[in-house]
């Protein structure tokens, strides 16, 4: 096997394919860069064919910290379990390859990306698709190859479109379309946009298809190179699971009964029903034929549900549930759900129902990222549960899998485009769906759920946003586009297209495809159709909730902001922290200052703003001329300390404590009276004299004492006032 190596520019990026020289024992590997940015990709394909019902395919982004050239944290110093960015990478790969494998391919796959470098510029997760396609083919795999995928963004100032922009032009573009496919169809799609509309979201999407036919056409060429070095490409021979002619004809002979049974709106009801009658048609089987055709009847039975839920679509229009095509389930929306929370929302749609949760805290709560892209963290989080018990079903409890985290990301995507800046709304933000019941669309319903948690909790969104899943029925020449899908025409229909909006644009999309024949057209109907529905929605959640809070709630912790200056930081910290932990017990607020004096104080009921003036007070310089009622905390000869704010004092001279004259302070003040002062002078040192307010007259005693000394007379130089001068000691010597 001799290496080969292809690179070639496309839409202003380096590309470069290698093959042949890593990873040769793997079924075919291939290395792909873009600029410096590395990604080795291998795919293995099991010898011998699994007892399953389904493709095995397994897909591992596998983050390696020295790709960044970072030592990865914890003890163990080793990369550990996969980062929400790294599962969300394996799902972008194995989305696209797995509808491109043939029917019946049972043989296990195992895909895994390993990023080598990450340059920092260019992002490593599109051109994985593209490096696996090479893979596959190289390794001789059946698949509907090549494939690839493409970041489509567009350039805010000047509205062209970027084929895999860098970080950095994707920070200047309001759409991060993710397209993955073939020259010819889209098979998988993930979008977040800044409410865009349907028409340029449209164009997004064929400039993309061509973008992706560009990069197929590369791989060709990469192919004929290998096939001159290396011998012509063998697809290898692979058993495949086919249809039994006997067991499809006896199995389809209950076409009808299989049609009558789907056809009720309950899901547990009509599962219950489909099932009856399978077991039914099992039973019809012989012991020895159940045994000898275990794997193929089931095959079957699954293949006779399908088809018959698609023909009723497409020959009378009917769903399983008797709603039209372009039908919303009916909806329950219930804002304010929860007591003593933050924020909360209950939605509901048909037989899926979500309840969101909204808790905000301080901003140093956001969520710090440790992976290779250059992104430190986020402020808005969201986080979605999928429980067994909400189909139903018993199962395991834990880490959330690859689904969830998926169908968190979408919400979060949905609606991180309205979230209002940090300095609108200084609060880190949390948001968990929690999946109560679940017939379909559920993360659509985590959006809308969101969404009224959010205006529950008080946090001023741009704009509400709502969100509905599309579906697609390819059936004897004939296709419907359905609106709001529920599980059954999910599983068993040619697409899922969700999308999420405002009245003014679309903020995120996602969508997995199976078939070929998805046409400009047809896009476009499932667009507009799907802004009729999430409208329809919208509308719904807006006559229960009109506008987001004017205020957090009372439970929730109220932010305050401030800013102080740089060289004050020390005396709000204090040494060691005393001061600002002083204050923070005193008043049960939290409190987070930034190195450019930033000050976030947060706190419920009047903590924050009990904390927000002692901050003040000790950073507050008096001026001349404020008033202030002080404390006496100290008392010398010619004068007490009045304590005019925390840490800041002022003199009170003793000539201006009185009308008259006094010889002693502790005459008319003592430690701890309190004072009303005014600022005469502030010097260069920064010292405070003071003149008090409303001065008392002197005490009477004082005064006749005074009146009663005899006068002094003025002394002239020499003059000792009549008295004897004392001798010196040498005088008279």
């Amino acid at each position: 096997m001799q290496k080969v190596t292809h690179e070639f520019d496309l839409y202003g990026k380096h590309y470069e394919l290698e093959a042949g020289e890593l990873a040769k024992q793997a079924t075919g590997a291939c290395l792909v860069k873009c600029g410096e940015s590395t990604v080795l990709l291998t795919t293995v394909v099991s010898k011998e064919r699994k007892d399953y019902d389904f493709f095995p395919l397994t897909v591992d982004f596998i983050e390696k910290m020295y790709a960044v050239g970072r030592i990865p944290g914890g003890y163990l110093k080793r990369e550990a379990r996969p980062s929400e960015k790294a599962t969300l990478t394996a799902r972008l790969i194995d989305r696209p390859l797995r509808p491109s494998f043939p029917d019946g391919f049972r043989n296990e796959v195992q895909v895994v990306a390993t990023p080598l470098v990450a340059d920092q510029v260019n992002s490593v997760d599109t051109i994985c698709v593209m490096a696996a396609s090479v893979a596959l083919t190289v390794g001789g795999v059946p698949f509907e190859g090549p494939l690839a995928c493409v970041r489509i963004g567009r350039d805010i100032n000047t509205g062209e479109f970027m084929v895999n922009p860098t970080y950095e032009e994707r920070d200047n573009s309001d759409l991060d379309l993710e397209l993955a496919g073939s020259a010819t169809f889209i098979s998988m799609l993930e979008a977040g946009a800044h409410e865009i509309s349907e028409e340029d979201m449209l164009a997004a999407m064929a400039f993309g298809q061509e973008a992706i036919a560009a990069f197929c056409e590369e791989q060709r060429t990469f192919f004929a190179k290998w096939e001159e070095a290396n011998g012509p490409i063998v697809q290898r021979e692979y058993i495949l699971d086919e249809p039994i002619p006997e067991v499809h004809e006896r199995i389809f002979a209950h076409f009808d009964q299989m049609s009558a049974a789907l056809k009720d709106a309950d899901k547990a009801s009509r599962v219950s029903k489909v099932e009856e009658l399978k077991e039914a048609i099992r039973a019809e089987f012989s012991e020895d034929e159940q045994e000898m055709w275990a794997r193929p009847i089931t095959t079957q039975l699954k293949a006779l549900e399908k088809h018959a839920m698609r023909l009723m679509v497409v020959q009378t229009g009917e769903r399983v549930d008797g709603r039209a095509a372009d039908e919303v389930r009916p909806l329950m929306v219930k804002p304010n759900y929860l007591p003593r929370v933050h924020g909360s929302g209950l939605f509901q749609r048909g037989q899926t129902q979500v309840l969101s949760i909204c808790t905000l805290g301080m901003l140093n709560e956001w969520q710090r990222l440790d992976t290779i892209e250059p992104v430190d963290g986020k402020r808005y989080i969201h986080h979605y549960n999928f429980p067994p018990f909400c189909t139903g079903e018993t199962g395991r409890m834990g880490a959330p899998k690859r689904r969830e985290l998926g169908h968190g990301a979408l919400a979060e995507r949905a609606l991180l485009p309205v979230i209002p800046s940090e300095d609108e709304f200084p609060y880190a933000i949390r948001v968990v769906s929690e999946v109560m019941e679940s017939n379909g669309s559920s993360s659509m319903a985590s959006t809308c759920g969101s969404t009224l948690a959010l205006m529950d909790a008080g946090v001023p969104l741009v704009r509400p946003v709502s969100g509905v899943a599309m579906g697609l029925i390819q059936e004897e020449g004939e296709t419907v586009v359905l609106t709001d899908i529920q599980g059954v025409e999910d599983f068993l229909g040619d697409m899922d297209f969700k999308v999420c909006g405002t009245t003014k644009g679309i903020t995120a999309m996602q969508m997995d495809n199976k078939a070929t024949g998805l046409t400009p057209e047809i896009l476009r109907q499932a667009l507009m159709q799907a802004h009729e529905g999430r409208m329809f929605i919208l509308d719904t959640m807006l006559e229960a909730i009109p506008n987001p809070r004017e205020d957090t709630k009372d439970s929730a912790p109220k932010i305050i902001s401030l800013t102080i200056p740089q060289d004050k930081i020390r005396d709000v910290i204090g040494s060691g922290g005393k001061v600002i932990r002083g204050i923070q017990d005193d008043t049960g607020a939290t409190i987070d200052i930034q190195e450019d004096g930033t000050v976030f104080i947060a706190g419920v009921a009047d903590a924050a703003t009990d904390a927000a003036d002692r901050i003040k007070g000790i950073v507050k310089v008096p001026e001349p001329g404020e008033e202030y009622m002080g404390r006496i905390v100290g008392i010398q000869p010619f004068g007490a300390f009045v304590e005019l704010l925390p840490g800041k004092d002022g003199l009170l001279h003793i000539s201006r404590m009185a009308k008259g004259r006094i010889d002693k302070v502790e005459d008319v003040l003592s430690v701890g009276d309190e004072v009303h002062v005014r600022v005469l002078e502030v010097d260069e040192k920064g010292k405070v004299s003071l003149d008090r307010i409303d001065k008392p007259e002197a005490p009477a005693s004082l005064k006749k004492e005074h009146e009663a000394r005899p006068a002094r007379r003025t002394r002239r130089p020499g003059d000792n006032g009549g008295e004897r001068r004392p001798r010196r000691r040498h005088e008279g010597k």
